[in-house]
């Protein structure tokens, strides 16, 4: 993602939402591969949902606590400009939609006040971490419903 950001700038493909989501999945789909692996390689072929579902969320945890931690070195090396730069889209956007006097000083005054809230660990950590954990639940349930049956995708003997 950060090669996206670096690539693209602030906009095009490479800096869209839709191409943040495609890169969190197809990083999340080692969740599927980490439970079939320790499915087949230590369990025999077999696991149950509610432990597969377990292994799914902790894999899931340690990618979102990673993403954090990136997102965060990114943010440090940018000079954490990105709110600035997001904050400011979003008014510009406003602004083409046609927002102006008091509705327009309005929704300025929220972006301010996302400023300041992201500037908080407290805030912009959890935030961040929940950019990325639901995709990694989503996952981990999908795959431990699909991997609890012995059947699919079986270890080659």
């Amino acid at each position: 993602m950060i090669v996206g950001f670096t690539l693209g700038g602030d906009e095009g493909f490479y800096a869209s939402q839709w191409f943040g989501f495609l890169v969190m999945i197809v990083a999340l789909s080692l969740i599927f591969f980490g439970m079939k692996r320790y499915r087949d390689s230590e369990l025999g072929g077999l696991i149950r949902f509610g432990p597969a579902f377990l292994l799914g969320l902790s894999i899931a945890a340690i990618a979102g606590v990673a993403y954090v931690a990136v997102w965060e070195v990114y943010l440090a090396f940018s000079d954490y400009e990105f709110i600035n730069t997001y904050t400011a889209g979003i008014i510009e956007a406003k602004k083409a939609e046609g927002l102006s006097g008091a509705a327009l000083a309005e929704e300025i005054a929220r972006m301010d006040e996302l400023k300041s809230q992201y500037g908080n660990p407290l805030f912009r950590l959890p935030i961040t971490f929940m950019e990325i954990f639901p995709i990694g639940f989503l996952i981990a349930l999908m795959s431990a419903a699909i991997l609890r049956k012995p059947n699919v995708l079986p270890a080659h003997s």
